[in-house]
């Protein structure tokens, strides 16, 4: 009894520590698979997440907005530079000479044709006119005495009692006091004239400058040019001038006619720069008569009511003249019109909903928008933005395609 239980002593140990190390070999192998198992549900879920990240660009469209191409008669503008002319513009210059002793008007006032501006001293021209009626006067009263002295020399001719040279020579002094009554008539008509010039006149209508000469100076004098006192420009419209290319001027005489009505209904806007929003209509007025062979342009003329005084002589304006009408045009807005360099280009919804690169010839502008020459057919589904997102074959997703490219 005694030695087994010294021999179950002994052996007690050796169990225990091969029980413990057991237990530890196990405890190991699970953290180990424990840790494998976490690795590759870690790599799985990294592996799925990149997966998806690169599946869903290709998976997802550009959601852009679709015009569609229907053709629509449209009357399109040849747009030009332009300057603002009066109808009609005076400078108001002295035409005798003399101190201005009166202005009658203020400055940028309307004066009708005929109205006094100025005044220069009359009293000279006054007098010279008081001279010139009492030199007729004498010249009525010198033709009187002559031809009575010619009368009473015929009857003592007849009678031989006055000889022949005498006569002639009675004859003679009335004809040279008749000379002398013409030359004092035409005398006072000058006297009235430069009278009449003393108060200087307006010769059109419209709204007047400021006074360039001051009260009390003199003006008119013989060794210089005359002064500028002021000038007007008329209030019955205005015109704008600026140069037609020769295409553009076939056009517009093929569309409506060489002969001036026929011309004359060439219709024409004009913009003012930087104003953008306000048009004023009118038509063309005249062409030159030739070409200009270093430019290839002729001068044209567009007249314009301006109703309401806004368009003043010089200012820059647009002027848009009609080309004639053109019948199933269509029309791209320029912001759906993409540069390519030298090209122009724009994006059509194809097959497949992918974006289709398609290059195009422009026409002329339309409110906004441009007449596509060539390049797009009737039922395109025209791409209106995020252009920048595009490349040929994207995938698109069309948001509007009930409206065409044109609105």
């Amino acid at each position: 009894m005694g030695q087994e239980s010294d021999q179950d002593s002994a052996s007690s140990p050796q169990t225990s520590s091969a029980s413990v190390s057991w237990r530890r070999l196990a405890l190991a192998l699970t953290v180990i698979v424990v840790a494998v198992a976490g690795f590759g549900v870690l790599i799985a879920t990294r592996y799925t997440r990149d997966a998806r990240a690169n599946v869903a660009p290709a998976a997802a469209g550009v959601p852009v907005s679709v015009g569609l191409v229907k053709p629509q008669s449209v009357q399109p503008f040849a747009e030009f530079s332009g300057r603002i002319n009066a109808v009609d513009y005076a400078e108001i210059r002295p035409q005798v000479s003399g101190r201005i002793t009166e202005i009658r008007f203020v400055d940028g006032q309307h004066v009708n044709a005929g109205d006094v501006l100025f005044v220069i001293d009359p009293r000279p021209y006054q007098a010279a006119v008081d001279k010139a009626q009492a030199d007729i006067q004498t010249a009525l009263a010198n033709v009187k005495f002559t031809k009575a002295e010619r009368e009473r020399g015929s009857q003592l001719v007849k009678n031989s009692d006055l000889s022949l040279e005498t006569f002639d020579q009675r004859a003679n002094a009335e004809e040279v006091a008749q000379a002398s009554l013409q030359s004092a008539q035409a005398a006072l008509e000058s006297a009235k004239l430069n009278l009449d010039y003393a108060y200087v006149k307006a010769p059109i209508s419209g709204r007047i400058s400021r006074a360039e000469i001051t009260l009390g100076n003199l003006v008119g004098s013989p060794t210089t040019a005359p002064q500028l006192l002021a000038s007007i420009v008329s209030d019955n419209g205005v015109y704008a001038d600026f140069e037609v290319d020769e295409q553009t001027y076939l056009n517009a005489v093929r569309d409506y006619g060489q002969t001036r009505d026929e011309e004359q209904k060439i219709p024409v806007d004009l913009v003012v720069r930087d104003s953008g929003s306000r048009v004023d209509r009118g038509h063309i007025y005249s062409f030159d008569n030739r070409i200009d062979t270093g430019t290839g342009t002729i001068r044209a003329r567009a007249r314009f009511a301006n109703a309401g005084g806004s368009l003043i002589p010089g200012m820059y304006v647009s002027v848009r003249m009609g080309r004639g009408a053109i019948d199933d045009a269509l029309l791209v807005p320029e912001s759906a019109i993409g540069n390519d360099q030298s090209k122009r280009f724009v994006f059509i919804v194809g097959d497949g909903e992918k974006a289709e690169y398609r290059s195009v010839k422009l026409g002329p502008q339309i409110d906004g928008s441009r007449v596509i020459l060539s390049g797009l057919k009737p039922g395109d589904r025209v791409i209106l933005d995020h252009l920048q997102r595009l490349a040929p074959g994207a995938v698109v997703v069309p948001q509007a395609d009930n409206r065409t490219a044109s609105n």
